[in-house]
């Protein structure tokens, strides 16, 4: 079997909390590697992790907003205040006015969040017997 073709079954078989946790991590690291480039004058480098990364928040802020949205009220509320936030302070690292960090450690925070339970890790091995 060839790689992509193990990528695209992987994939397809790949629980939803997993897949938002990948996307997460991908566009967290495309973030602390723009750090550095920002710090070697690539701005083109910063420029394009902000924008992933904003637009993977737009798009969950998108999501949160659609009244099918099955995820409580509170949390959607929440998700969407968070897009708006990054949105904002993307704006400002690029005018040099703010810390990428900040965005860094908002990412890391909804990757654990994200994270299976290590008793959610064990169930499906249980019912596999």
């Amino acid at each position: 079997m060839s790689v992509q073709a193990y990528q695209t079954a992987a994939t397809r078989s790949e629980d939803p909390r997993a897949t938002e946790y990948r996307l997460f991590a991908q566009v967290t690291r495309a973030l602390m590697n723009a750090r550095q480039a920002k710090a070697d004058g690539d701005l083109r480098a910063l420029a394009d992790a902000l924008d992933w990364n904003r637009r993977v928040w737009s798009a969950l802020a998108l999501d949160c907003s659609d009244r099918d949205n099955k995820l409580p009220d509170a949390l959607r509320a929440g998700i969407i205040s968070l897009s708006l936030f990054v949105s904002r302070h993307s704006s400002a690292v690029m005018r040099g006015g703010a810390d990428i960090d900040t965005l860094i450690e908002i990412n890391r925070t909804i990757m654990q969040g994200l994270e299976p339970s290590p008793a959610a890790q064990r169930q499906p091995m249980a019912a596999a017997g």
